[in-house]
Parts: structure tokens; sequence; C-alpha cells
């Protein structure tokens, strides 16, 4: 196999200084215009490509950001898109791993992306981290580093996310106005940042309209649709079922639709029901469901911008945060009146 040229075969066969060849490479001033020509000339004669690892090391950067996200479902997979979308035009390469909702998988991710020399980190936790060491060492090393879309008051970085409260008042605030009075919640795991916010907005439009809340009736579970499926099937065998049930995400909401209509009950006439994330499959099911829509592309678009941000400031930034506001799309499944 032929070896690949170096800058030092391009040296010898003009009889120049490797530091003339690496100046004419760079568009130095200080080279003349003739060498510079049989420079670039040779180089493309030879095939040269010059070594990026070696240059990475010497600038101290890679232009690689290191992207860890929970899973690659269809928002968080918006998200990347998004990243990835403003990262190529400033220049930088994203290199994405998950977790599948794995503390341990994430350390490991972690700790390879920091051996992959990356310049920095785009982060959203997986559901069972309770413990941030290994995202701490991160910002040991002052390398720039981004939270988004699971947030946590346990990290002071920069990052970005939804007003996830604002998306359960008014998910919940539509079932209200629908007239359901007994509405069950899905929530997440109880660690987990939006799982909580989202429960607090459905807290806050029970106490909006003087309803008080049943522990009954709040059953916080993984994001997963097996085990929606079974939350739901406990709800609905309880004496006094709930006339609507709110999922903290879609997963969720298929799962609870199947415990609903294997157990012979219309929606929404019956029991409504509302997810979260607006993905794709919500509008294709029957009756269609209603789903809280989160700006997950351009979410992973101001991801992205902060960090380029993070990289070119010299002033501390991570008191900065970027909220954006959910809609709920309403559909089938809650609507019992016109609106």
């Amino acid at each position: 196999m032929e070896k690949p040229a170096t800058i030092k075969d391009i040296a010898r066969r003009l009889n120049i200084s490797l530091s003339t060849v690496s100046r004419a490479m760079r568009n130095a001033p200080d080279v003349n215009a003739d060498t510079k020509r049989a420079v670039l000339a040779l180089s493309e004669e030879l095939n040269y490509v010059p070594n990026k690892l070696a240059l990475s090391l010497k600038q101290k950067q890679t232009h690689n950001i290191a992207v860890i996200v929970p899973n690659l479902d269809y928002v968080l997979s918006t998200m990347v898109k998004g990243i990835d979308e403003v990262a190529l035009e400033a220049g930088y390469t994203v290199m994405v791993c998950q977790s599948n909702e794995s503390f341990g998988r994430e350390i490991v991710n972690t700790r390879r992306m920091l051996d992959s020399l990356v310049d920095g980190f785009i982060i959203s936790v997986s559901s069972e981290t309770k413990v941030f060491d290994h995202i701490k060492k991160i910002q040991d090393k002052k390398m720039p580093m981004v939270v988004f879309d699971r947030v946590t008051p346990f990290l002071k970085a920069p990052g970005v996310r939804i007003d996830n409260e604002d998306g359960g008042l008014q998910a919940t605030e539509h079932l209200i106005e629908q007239g359901y009075k007994n509405i069950a919640i899905l929530a997440g795991p109880k660690n987990l940042g939006i799982s909580n916010l989202r429960l607090d907005g459905y807290l806050k439009a029970l106490k909006n309209h003087g309803i008080k809340p049943e522990d009954d009736l709040i059953i916080n579970c993984d994001f997963n649709q097996h085990y929606a499926y079974l939350a739901t099937q406990e709800l609905l065998n309880m004496k006094k079922r709930p006339d609507a049930i709110f999922t903290i995400s879609d997963r969720m909401a298929i799962g609870a639709m199947l415990a609903i209509k294997e157990k012979g009950l219309s929606m929404p006439h019956d029991i409504g029901l509302v997810g979260f994330n607006n993905e794709p499959v919500v509008s294709l099911v029957s009756p269609s469901i209603s789903s809280v829509d989160q700006p997950a592309f351009e979410l992973g678009k101001l991801a992205a911008k902060l960090f380029i941000e993070t990289v070119h400031q010299d002033k501390d930034m991570s008191d900065v945060e970027e909220v954006l506001k959910p809609k709920l799309m309403i559909r089938e499944s809650s609507l019992r009146r016109p609106l």
C-alpha cells in the first residue's frame, strides 16, 4: 500500500524548508507567490492530505461536539437534527451517543467522548441519572457544555428546554374545559425534572379550577409504552375510575390507549386522553390523540448556537437558559365539545 504524502515530501521535492511549506499552505504573506503556487500544485499532484489529528492537537481544537442523549426517539432525534444543522454551518462535526436511559451507559459514553478529543458536550441526561459526578468532570476540565431538553438544577450549566410546566397546564386545562372531572396523570420518574415540571402543570390546573388532587390518580412510571399500559389497567380497575388521563409522553399515551380499548371504553365519550410530544403516530391512530407539541428542531438549533457561543465567550454563561413555549394540539381523543 502506497504511503500517503507528507509535508516533508513536498519540502524535499521543492528543496525548501518545512516551515516554508507550512506557511505557503496557510497563505502566509511572507511567502512569495511563485513558491505558494509550487507548493499547492505539488500537494495536489501528491494527493497530500493534512494530518487533522496533529493539527487539532496543536490548535487544541477538533471541531467535534459530543452529543449524549437518552435515546433517539422521534423528539430527541429531531433535536439532534437541529443541533447538526447549526453545527455543520459552523464547521463542527456532531458525534452522537445514546444512553438508552441507562446511568451506567451514560458514564461510559461520557468517558469515551472525553477520550475522543471532542471540543465539548451537549447533553440530555438519562432517566436513571441521579448523581452527576461524571458530567462535573467535563466542567472541571473547563470544556464547553450545554444541557438540553432534560435540564437539571443539579448542574450549573447553560441550558435549553421547553416550558414543561406550561405544557402540563395546557393539557390539563383543556381536559377540564372539556368537562372531565376525575383526571389522572401518568408522570415519569420522580427524579427527572421534566416529569416533575409537567406534573406541576397538572397540579396547577387542578388548583386553578378548585379540584383537589388525588394521590391514587398520580402514577409515576418509566417513559415506556408497556408500563403505561399496565398503569392504565390499574386506573381503569379502580372503583372510581378516571374519566380522563394525561400522559407526559406519547409513548405512554399509546400504552394508555391500548388499555382503554381493551377495556371496551370509547374516547372521548367514556374517557379522554392527552399525550405529550406530538409525535407523528398520535395523528395516525384512531381516534387521533391530542398532544402537547414541542418545537424540537428549534430547540436543537438553540442548543448548538448556545454551545458555539460558550466556545467563543470568555464570560461565565452557566446561568443562561433558553425556554421555548409548547402548544397543545387538540384531536379526537379529548374533544367532547366544539372549540
